[in-house]
């Protein structure tokens, strides 16, 4: 008696777990808009890194075959990161701890060109993903991941 009992608890707890884990985790606490140097680094640093995390959650997700279309809520995060990163290096926020190079900002252009690359790939990941169509999520993932390693390629220390 207990055997099938057991059984039928495990069976109806692999699919909420899995469930569970395809869920988007919830969008960080809003920050404080930066207003010194240092915030801004701080910040900068904070949310390259929760972009990051969101990107190989993407690709983790893919990989795993799951559901893409739960996938929205981090997508829309990315595309606000991808618009809101160009303002994150105002002239003055090349502190010590900063890890930009000094060409963001002398090479001010060629930054604005590099951060719209990476915002127009990250956008591309929105179509196959509402679509779940896994082979075309995927060559978007590589051009949004391909887009944001050439830009810390050519602007991170």
């Amino acid at each position: 008696m207990k055997r099938p009992l057991l059984l039928a608890v495990a069976l109806l707890a692999i699919p909420i777990t899995a469930l569970a884990q395809e869920q988007a985790p919830a969008p960080p606490a809003p920050m404080a808009p930066p207003t010194t140097p240092d915030e801004f680094v701080t910040q900068r640093q904070a949310r390259m890194a929760r972009g990051g995390g969101n990107l190989a959650s993407l690709k983790q997700v893919a990989d795993a075959n799951g559901d893409l279309t739960a996938l929205t809520p981090r997508i829309e995060r990315l595309i606000q990161w991808s618009v809101d990163l160009p303002t994150m290096f105002p002239e003055g926020s090349n502190t010590a701890a900063s890890g930009a190079k000094p060409e963001v900002w002398s090479d001010h252009a060629g930054f604005q060109a590099a951060a719209e690359r990476f915002q127009t790939a990250v956008r591309a990941l929105a179509a196959p993903a509402a679509a779940n169509d896994h082979a075309a999520f995927l060559t978007a993932w590589t051009a949004a991941h391909d887009a944001c390693s050439a830009c810390h390629d050519a602007y991170k220390q």
